[in-house]
């Protein structure tokens, strides 16, 4: 494919085309014995309980700081495994194209998710590619299947949470929906925000390694933000949260860009965090094992799961009054992932 090639219709035809922008492009960058048998469905083996997920990606714009729709689509779908205590074993990819992409920034894309892939670290085992006419697609949508083992013998879900869990988030908020919101071009003044992307699994099997069975709870805080979360896990258990606002971690950057636009940093998405409820008991090895890692250095304690208003999340200002958290009602920032 010569400089400047663009996506035809005939790329989705299913004959040569096809099978060029899939030698050319997508073997080339994801290259790996399962996926170079080109075979229609991929065998994975796998000893224990398998976990399996599916997230599509229509972020606007396809590029940001920290990131862009490739690393998107292997974070999103490793993490949502991870949630699962699953340590990933391999991803399906589906691109829908826009006729008249550019080739070289769908190498590029596919360069990115191929990295995101080694870091996890997982294989992109199979996919599938199909083009739309112009103006169809906005460039480019991809979603990523995930399939993964669980490695742990205990459940990890909102339903083994108990009264007294001490909940822990790994690191700062509002990062990635801010980065996404400026890289928009809608602001006339500059954001130092770096998308937070980062594909997950390290980290939660840091900290099931240190934790054991004392980790009873992981969701990474992506679309409506960690007040979702926290809100979902209240409603769920049937249990109060109390959070101490002093000790959410948000960058200087953030705080002044939420002050300025009048965002609740709670209620942004987030592409490399994850909440954990933790036992009291193993708290602070899970918090140190954290920690331990670049993607959680920033992490912190934020409050504890309580028997006292069941089905709330009550936050606790820097000025000894509480306020409810909610989950935020409607799209508060449209195609973030």
């Amino acid at each position: 494919m010569s400089d400047g090639a663009r996506i035809l219709l005939g790329h989705g035809s299913g004959g040569r085309l096809y099978r060029d922008l899939v030698r050319d492009v997508f073997l080339a960058h994801f290259d790996n014995p399962v996926l170079a048998r080109l075979d229609d469905a991929a065998a994975l083996v796998a000893a224990g309980r398998i976990a399996l997920t599916t997230d599509a990606h229509v972020v606007q714009p396809l590029v940001f700081a920290g990131g862009d729709i490739g690393r998107l689509a292997v974070a999103g779908t490793v993490n949502d495994l991870a949630t699962a205590a699953a340590r990933p074993l391999g991803l399906a990819a589906a691109f829908v194209i826009e006729e008249g992409f550019e080739m070289a920034r769908l190498h590029e894309i596919c360069a990115s998710m191929a990295a995101t892939a080694a870091e996890a670290p997982v294989a992109i085992v199979t996919g599938d590619t199909k083009v739309v006419q112009r103006g169809a697609a906005d460039g480019l949508f991809i979603t990523t299947t995930g399939v993964g083992e669980i490695v742990v013998d205990h459940e990890v879900a909102a339903a083994a949470a108990v009264a007294g869990d001490v909940l822990l988030l790994s690191g700062t908020l509002g990062d990635h929906a801010l980065a996404v919101l400026a890289a928009r071009g809608d602001f006339h003044f500059t954001l130092d925000v770096q998308s937070d992307c980062a594909p997950l699994w390290g980290l939660v099997e840091a900290a099931l390694a240190a934790g054991g069975t004392t980790v009873h709870f992981l969701r990474d805080p992506t679309r409506g933000g960690l007040a979702t979360v926290l809100a979902e896990l209240a409603e769920e258990t049937g249990l109060g949260i109390d959070v101490d606002e002093d000790a959410l971690p948000v960058s200087a950057a953030v705080r002044s860009a939420c002050s300025l636009l009048g965002y609740d940093p709670l209620a942004l998405a987030n592409e490399g965090k994850m909440v954990l409820a933790v036992a009291p008991e193993g708290a602070e090895a899970v918090l140190g094992a954290l920690r331990g890692r670049t993607e959680g250095a920033r992490a912190a304690r934020i409050g504890t799961l309580v028997a006292q208003h069941p089905g709330r999340v009550a936050l606790r200002t820097p000025y000894g009054t509480r306020r409810v958290v909610d989950m935020p009602v409607g799209e508060l920032l449209p195609r973030i992932c």
